[in-house]
């Protein structure tokens, strides 16, 4: 189960993000991995070709989750891995978001799904049947996991979320994320809560990332697990 943060903020929006997986599954750190789409810088699932999250140059960031009960690939379905490829084709997240609309989510097994650039934030949900839905984020902070956005009858994010609404702001500018990197890191019991889940039968979380979507551009400190962070 992965999750994501966002803090959408006026003129730029804030994200915070932990990939959990199985450790045997191949990836590569985020880098330009796609020849045919050079403007997409993201980390590479080795296995199926796609990524988890990811951002171009014009500013717009997407991410995938597996939805409860949905890890790995299933016969017949596309990799989820491939939707932030489509989005990241995209200038803005609302064009973003319109393209993964466009999709018939029953050729995916279910995601969810957030983009953003530095005006806002989107939730979209794909449940294996018709098309993905769409919604806009409101200001403020979102946590999304394998249940729907801010929903706080999932243990994790009933934990995590109030945390990073009462954190000290990161501050960018200087590389400052000393307390959201401290809440990505916790791996406190019981673990259906932990925002880190420390290596176990084969899984656990395998990266971590800060981004700030801003109007001077996007930055992105990236850290394997375990592992230092550095700016992407």
């Amino acid at each position: 189960m992965c999750s994501i943060i966002l803090s959408i903020e006026p003129g730029r929006v804030l994200v915070a993000a932990n990939r959990d997986e199985m450790l045997a599954r191949p990836w590569r750190a985020p880098a330009r991995h796609w020849p045919a789409q050079p403007y997409i810088l993201a980390g590479l699932d080795v296995l199926a070709g796609g990524t988890w999250l990811g951002v171009n140059d014009a500013g717009v960031m997407a991410a995938v989750l597996n939805r409860t009960g949905t890890l790995g690939p299933a016969s017949g379905k596309k990799s989820r891995g491939a939707l932030p490829l489509i989005a990241l084709a995209a200038a803005s997240a609302a064009d973003a978001a319109s393209r993964i609309a466009a999709l018939d989510a029953a050729e995916y097994r279910s995601f969810n799904m957030v983009v953003a650039d530095r005006h806002g934030g989107l939730f979209i949900r794909g449940m294996q049947s018709g098309r993905p839905r769409v919604m806009e984020l409101s200001a403020g902070f979102t946590m999304v996991t394998a249940h729907d956005a801010n929903d706080m009858t999932a243990p994790r994010i009933a934990r995590h979320l109030p945390r990073f609404q009462a954190a000290a702001r990161p501050d960018p500018s200087s590389g400052d994320w000393a307390s959201w990197q401290t809440l990505l890191a916790d791996a406190a019991p019981p673990p259906e809560s932990a925002l880190f889940i420390a290596p176990q039968n084969g899984f656990g979380t395998v990266c971590s990332s800060l981004l700030s979507l801003q109007p001077e551009g996007t930055d992105w400190w990236f850290a394997p697990a375990p592992g230092d962070y550095i700016k992407v």
